[in-house]
């Protein structure tokens, strides 16, 4: 499985290193917002005891005119947008799901109407428990995407 806490520590580190170590990573900080930086906050943070902050990454991709986590984190937005359009999909998909079962059970509803015989009813029955459980995927769909109706 992607450690993106791992690969975003691993690209953070990757630019104090570009912009010199611990005393570049401090003055650019100290450069870019103003606030004197020690060079031993950059360390603990290197090491992992202390976490590097957005306004850190602003400052150290700014520096460097580069942008591996800018990017990183850009991706990670499309990579949503993608899941999100396939869920989309998903929810097109189970409205014809829906439209296919419920013109079924009309058709069976329509037969059972005319016939006296009981296999009919039980076919009307069957289509229209079909027809409920695709509506109650794409309910289910719904919810997760969408957090639900209340």
């Amino acid at each position: 499985m992607f450690d993106f806490r791992a690969t975003l520590r691993m690209q953070v580190r990757a630019l104090t290193e570009r912009l010199g170590g611990v005393h570049g990573a401090a003055a650019a900080l100290e450069a870019r917002w103003g606030d004197p930086v020690a060079a031993s906050t950059i360390s603990r943070k290197r090491e992992g005891s202390l976490e590097f902050t957005v306004a850190d990454v602003v400052a150290f991709e700014d520096a460097l005119g580069a942008y591996p986590v800018s990017r990183m984190l850009a991706r990670r937005m499309a990579d949503a947008e993608v899941a999100r359009a396939m869920d989309a999909g998903e929810l097109a998909l189970q409205a014809g799901e829906i439209a296919r079962e419920v013109g079924e059970a009309v058709g069976a509803l329509v037969q059972a109407a005319q016939s006296a015989r009981a296999v009919d009813r039980a076919a009307a029955l069957k289509e229209i428990d079909e027809a409920l459980d695709a509506l109650r995927k794409a309910r289910g769909a719904l919810e997760l995407e969408y957090g639900g109706t209340k």
